[in-house]
C-alpha cells in the first residue's frame, strides 16, 4: 500500500481504479471521514486549494484525505458526478455525506468540522 511513502504529505494519491476500489471497500468497515479530492493537472483554481488541504491532512488527522485526477481515473470521477474541480466528495461509511465544489476553503472545513466525528447508525 502507498501509505507510508505518502505519510509526509498525509494526502493519499490513487492513480490506479484497482487500487482506489480496494481502499475504498475498505473504507466501508471504518467510521473514518474521508475527504475525496478531485483535482486535475491543468485545474488553476485547483493549484489555490492545495495549500489547504494540505493543512486540513495536517490538522484533521482522524479524516482521511484522497486525492484524485479526474484525467487519470474519469470512471471514479464520472461515477460522484464531478463536473467541475476542484470537488470535495465526503464520504463515511461507504456514503457519501457532503460535497463542496470550487474555491471554498472555510465551507469545506466547515463541513470536514461537521462529518469528522458524526456517527451513522447502520
Amino acid at each position: 500500500m502507498q501509505t507510508s511513502s505518502m505519510r509526509t504529505s498525509q494526502v493519499l494519491a490513487f492513480h490506479s481504479p484497482s487500487k482506489w476500489k480496494a481502499h475504498f471497500e475498505a473504507s466501508k468497515a471504518t467510521s473514518k471521514l474521508m475527504v475525496i479530492y478531485f483535482t486535475a493537472s491543468w485545474c488553476v483554481p485547483c493549484r489555490f486549494m492545495e495549500p489547504a488541504i494540505d493543512e486540513f491532512a495536517a490538522k484533521y488527522t482522524e479524516v482521511e484525505f484522497i486525492k484524485i485526477d479526474v484525467d487519470e481515473l474519469m470512471d471514479v470521477s464520472q461515477e460522484y458526478g464531478v463536473q467541475a474541480m476542484p470537488t470535495f466528495i465526503l464520504i463515511k461509511k461507504g456514503r457519501v455525506v457532503d460535497k463542496v465544489t470550487g474555491v471554498r476553503k472555510e465551507e469545506l472545513q466547515n463541513k470536514i468540522e461537521k462529518n469528522r466525528a458524526y456517527h451513522y447508525c447502520s
